[in-house]
Formats: structure tokens, sequence, C-alpha cells
């Protein structure tokens, strides 16, 4: 989680990492995952607020933040 609390985040979904100078651009949904990460909520809470969201079953939701959790580490994001 520390890695994510020093990301340059804008509300428009452009992530600068201070530390490597990469940058990302994100859906919607990956900053609500990404700003509910480093809210210190846990999964099934953030996977319940896209679920209510975006009117998606919880298992698709529950499927997209743990790809979207796997595309951060793959980053080294987290």
């Amino acid at each position: 989680m520390q890695k994510l609390s020093q990301l340059a985040i804008s509300s428009e979904g452009f992530i600068f990492n201070p530390a490597t100078g990469d940058s990302f651009q994100v859906s919607q949904t990956g900053l609500d995952v990404i700003n509910g990460m480093r809210d210190g909520r846990g999964d099934e809470e953030i996977v319940a607020k896209l679920a209510e969201t975006y009117e998606v079953a919880p298992e698709d939701a529950r499927r997209d933040v743990a790809d979207f959790r796997g595309t951060l580490r793959a980053f080294g994001l987290v």
C-alpha cells in the first residue's frame, strides 16, 4: 500500500510514479479501485461499491478487482 500512497493521481485517471518517472492512464473504474485501495478499503468493500455504482454483478466486479490488482502488481505499483 505504501507504493500507492506515493503515486500522484489526477481525477481524470492519470497516474504518475515519481519514484520511476513512469506514467499510466486508467479508466474511471480503475481510478475507483485505486482510490478505494488508497483509502484502506478491502476488496469486498471495493467490489460492493463497484457493483452498486456500475450496476454489475458482484462476481463480475470481484473478478475485475482481482484482475486490476494483478495489473498493478505487474507494473510494480503494489
